[in-house]
């Protein structure tokens, strides 16, 4: 597995057998905002801290992770890719994205798919 700064909010994760960083930089941040029409980072916790994301959520948020890190790819081929443990796999990416990047209360309850 890679090398990860939980400092700076990054996670390692492996989809279609490759080693990914992500990062929800502020930049990505920006992207979920305007994807979910909230108006500022509170809301968008708030969309995040109840535990309930659809699978279209767990694209976004892998997707906005990827970028951020650097990763040049789109959510058309995120939605392609293979996660260990499948959808639970995803939502076990996203549960430690938010919760390195927002802190664990976030990720108190992990997103059911």
């Amino acid at each position: 597995m890679m090398t990860v700064n939980r400092r700076r909010g990054e996670v390692a994760a492996e989809l279609d057998g490759q080693a990914y960083r992500l990062c929800l930089t502020l930049g990505a941040l920006a992207e979920l905002e305007a994807a979910y029409e909230a108006d500022d980072l509170g809301a968008l916790v708030e969309r995040f801290a109840g535990g309930r994301l659809s699978a279209r959520d767990l694209i976004r948020i892998v997707g906005a992770g990827l970028r951020g890190a650097g990763n040049v790819v789109a959510d058309d081929e995120v939605a392609r890719m293979q996660a260990t443990g499948g959808a639970a796999g995803f939502a076990a990416i996203v549960a430690e994205l938010l919760a390195a990047t927002f802190g664990a209360k976030t990720a108190e309850q992990p997103p059911r798919p």
